[in-house]
């Protein structure tokens, strides 16, 4: 029989994200013969959530800056984003049918920001390609060397020449990002990293003066714990502090440095100084705030919430504003955070995301120990590291 008549290679994926469905389009576009199984009774949940604000598919910012994003994963995942980078992201949205629009911070978006619009015509090219979709067929292991799942038939195993994992981190477990994995993973000796809060909210503990001041913005902030800033804006909540601004910080936390705010970040020490030697007279200190300062309502709040009593000295007072202590309670829960540290360690993978302990299987995504802020990374990331795991998993199917 010659290559031409054999059957095609089977390739199973498991998990249905950004990442799973990247690896299957390579897969096809490979010759393999590919199926998707995922837990969930519909596909795509995460990011279709991620689309509900504007999906954010990716940063587009010099290169070198956008690699630095991924801190202590920056130098294994640099062939892979060197391989399908920011551009290579947005020409492959547009290649399904997406326009697209940068902006004034370069997060990239699609025109109509929803995600349905893009994973329908995703599904649809890899339905042409012959992909085929199992939902609620939940992954459990292995028996005899073939992938065995739960589905609504019973146990079923799907015997294939190669497999893609992709069922991304522990967060958000109601989308279908559970961590379960992890468990099988151990049992089969692959080395996995705790997993933790990424782009978390913080938690405080407020006291009532903060009731009337929830779902307030703190705009134009700096924020800054250890070696991580950022410039942004958070939001006031019940349950604490939440926002762009915030999750990019909130690595420090994780590693315990304290966490500080500047309050007004566009005027110096010195400037605030000066003005703060006006007399105060009668007025109130929030008032004397707000009109001296131009600190809102919300602002001047969090500052009396974290340091009350203020400090009458100009100079004090003027530094608090600059470098504001805040006293939390922590990140938020695992379950809450919009991604998730930890996961199957990079040195468990060779240079083509293939576990050392499984040959034959690969790993792709979240599901791996990279972290990244929130702005276009996390999803450039899933989709780059889909395609990269694809594209190895279909030549080592064929290797022969």
């Amino acid at each position: 029989m010659t290559s031409e008549n054999l059957p095609a290679r089977r390739g199973v994926v498991i998990g249905a994200g950004p990442a799973g469905l990247m690896a299957a389009e390579m897969m096809a576009a490979a010759g393999l013969a590919v199926t998707v199984c995922d837990h969930k009774p519909s596909v795509g949940r995460k990011l279709l959530m991620a689309g509900k604000s504007g999906l954010n598919i990716t940063k587009a910012e010099e290169h070198a800056k956008f690699l630095n994003a991924f801190s202590t994963a920056k130098e294994p995942l640099e062939p892979i984003l060197n391989s399908f980078d920011a551009t290579a992201v947005q020409e492959w949205a547009k290649g399904l049918g997406q326009t697209l629009f940068t902006g004034s911070t370069g997060r990239v978006f699609p025109t109509v920001m929803k995600a349905s619009p893009l994973l329908r015509a995703w599904l649809a090219r890899l339905a042409d390609a012959g992909v085929v979709v199992n939902t609620r067929w939940r992954w459990t292991g292995w028996e005899d060397g073939a992938p065995v799942f739960d589905t609504p038939e019973g146990m079923k195993g799907l015997p294939a020449d190669v497999t893609v994992l992709a069922m991304g981190g522990a967060s958000w477990s109601r989308l279908g990002s559970t961590g379960a994995w992890a468990l099988p993973l151990r049992d089969a000796g692959v080395d996995i990293a705790p997993f933790a809060s990424a782009n978390a909210g913080i938690a405080m503990n407020w006291s009532a003066h903060m009731e009337a001041h929830f779902g307030a913005a703190l705009k134009g902030i700096g924020l800054k714990s250890g070696t991580y800033r950022s410039r942004g804006e958070a939001v006031i909540s019940a349950r604490g502090l939440e926002g762009g601004g915030v999750y990019t910080v909130s690595r420090g936390l994780r590693e315990r440095h304290p966490l500080m705010l500047d309050l007004l970040p566009d005027q110096s020490r010195e400037a605030l100084v000066e003005k703060l030697a006006k007399p105060r007279g009668k007025m109130s200190v929030a008032n004397y705030l707000r009109k001296t300062l131009k600190l809102d309502v919300a602002k001047i709040a969090l500052l009396q919430e974290m340091a009350r009593p203020l400090p009458a000295n100009a100079t004090d007072l003027a530094r608090l504003l600059k470098a504001l202590p805040v006293k939390h309670a922590g990140l938020r829960p695992l379950d809450e955070a919009i991604s998730t540290a930890g996961g199957v360690k990079l040195d468990a993978l060779d240079d083509g995301l293939m576990l050392h302990a499984r040959p034959g299987v690969f790993v792709a995504g979240e599901m791996l120990d990279w972290e990244a802020p929130t702005g276009g990374y996390l999803i450039s990331a899933c989709l780059a590291t889909g395609r990269w795991a694809g594209q190895h998993a279909a030549a080592w199917a064929q290797r022969d």
